[in-house]
């Protein structure tokens, strides 16, 4: 849902013609930039006990005295920062959403301004407070949708809202495309079903999407990326979209994205236990194609280039087996160890073919290691490369997007644990570092061009109450891209 801006000043507020007004409130002081009556229904609910100014604290009133809302929620930030502050947003939405508000107002209850920033914020907390996935379930109440959303700035700040709304809608639309590509059941979200998709989105922005079938992939000679297909009925398939809005002779940024539709583990079986999750394996591939329809839309000058390898990982009698040595589109070979470890098979081929493109910087996107959880939690994504430009101008983009990931290493000896009596490489090293030696497993295959590994299999979906895709990390991507228009 796009948000509208609209100036108005503090003793504007009051009278605002919308359903329901949301004030958030910067840091722990009542010392708030509202003009009566607002400012008086704020001191008289702290002064009362009645609101707390503590992160995380709201209050909801109805028909407020001297309003024009019939409905105003205060929520209280923990600071000044743009975190807290779609926090604080996001809270005062979910307060506004059991009612029957239909307009809402939103606006900073402080002398500050609001920034393309926090604008931007504004738009990705509101379609994080509407989304609701029904597509496989007709029974699911019908998700909140206002009519009308309007952010509220002060005149000197009305273009810095308007270009960070904008660019907060693409990345919205990026994040909720993602979210409900992932959370579609695997037997609905097959390769074939995601190339579809793709070619969807290519179709409304007029952008060049080529879906290679097995035949096509088998001529590229991509034998690492068939061997984790081989055991499911559901083919192959690879994605190669294109944006193109600088010159042709400009490299591109490419990014790629493991599209497991579905993991089982292969031969190497998973636990029955949360298994159905690994419908959410396919989370690089939504993201990548999120970011490519954010990207397109805001229409910057360079050009992008998204690779997505796809495909199930089951287990059958035609399986890649553990012990089995595959040979991949670079040449080289992998011992399979482990069949559980297919991301990086099919990741591996896809960075191969990224080097026809002779590209600024590739940047895979994967659910690839449990060990990644363990090392990180859900909050933070795993970044890995060996290039400090590209970790500078990641985390840049991870603090702007408010989409947090956190640099591994990448050092030599973490290379030894991939060595095999059989093949050139194993495809899995040991237990410990094992989000670090499949990167550097994915490294061994991007000597051509600088890289970058983003490690999500701790931030691409919630489990839980909550269980669904979260649709991250679309917001970094997309700041990492744009960090590279002219």
């Amino acid at each position: 849902m796009d948000v509208r801006h609209q100036i108005a000043g503090p003793a504007a507020l009051a009278a605002a013609k919308v359903d329901g007004l949301v004030l958030v409130i910067a840091g722990e002081s009542a010392d708030a930039a509202l003009a009566p009556p607002l400012s008086s229904l704020l001191a008289d609910a702290v002064a009362d006990g009645d609101l707390v100014l503590k992160k995380g604290k709201t209050l909801f009133l109805h028909r407020p005295a001297g309003v024009e809302a019939r409905r105003l929620v205060f929520s209280v930030a923990a600071d000044d920062s743009d975190k807290a502050f779609r926090a604080a947003l996001l809270a005062g939405l979910h307060a506004m959403k059991s009612s029957g508000a239909r307009t809402i107002g939103i606006a900073l209850a402080s002398a500050g301004l609001l920034g393309e920033s926090r604008a931007e914020a504004t738009a990705l907390a509101v379609a994080e407070a509407t989304y609701l996935y029904r597509h496989s379930k007709p029974s699911a109440p019908a998700a909140w949708a206002p009519t009308e959303v309007t952010l509220y700035c002060g005149k000197t700040d009305a273009k810095a809202v308007q270009q960070g709304l904008r660019r907060g809608a693409a990345i919205a639309g990026g994040v909720t495309l993602a979210r409900e590509l992932a959370n579609r059941p695997g037997n609905q979200c097959t390769p074939t079903w995601l190339a579809q998709q793709a070619k969807k989105v290519g179709k409304g922005l007029d952008l060049e999407v080529e879906v290679l079938d097995r035949k096509a992939i088998e001529k590229l000679g991509m034998g690492s990326f068939l061997a984790v297909a081989r055991g499911s009925d559901e083919p192959p398939r690879f994605i190669v979209a294109r944006y193109q809005g600088a010159a042709k002779s400009e490299p591109p940024i490419v990014l790629v994205g493991k599209g497991i539709t579905f993991d089982t583990g292969g031969i190497s079986i998973k636990p029955s236990g949360e298994m159905d999750e690994m419908k959410f394996d396919m989370g690089g591939a939504a993201s990548v194609l999120g970011a490519l329809q954010a990207v397109a839309t805001l229409k910057p000058r360079l050009n992008l280039v998204c690779l997505v390898p796809t495909c199930e990982n089951m287990p059958s009698g035609k399986a890649v087996k553990p012990g089995d040595v595959v040979t991949s589109m670079s040449g080289q070979t992998i011992e399979v160890l482990n069949t559980d470890a297919e991301g990086r098979l099919i990741l591996c081929d896809a960075l191969t073919y990224a080097e026809r493109f002779k590209p600024k910087v590739v940047v895979d996107v994967a659910t690839l290691t449990g060990a990644c959880v363990v090392a990180l939690g859900h909050h933070h994504s795993g970044l890995f490369t060996a290039d400090d430009g590209i970790a500078a101008r990641m985390h840049a983009a991870s603090r702007a997007a408010l989409d947090p990931c956190w640099r591994m290493p990448l050092d030599e000896e973490y290379d030894d644990g991939l060595k095999s009596n059989f093949a050139d490489m194993a495809n899995i090293g040991g237990r410990p570092g094992g989000a670090i030696t499949a990167a550097m497993f994915l490294r061994r295959f991007t000597g051509k061009y600088p890289w970058a590994h983003l490690d999500i299999a701790g931030t691409a979906w919630k489990s839980g109450p909550s269980k669904g895709a979260t649709g991250r990390p679309v917001g970094l991507l997309v700041h990492f891209v744009l960090s590279h228009a002219r």
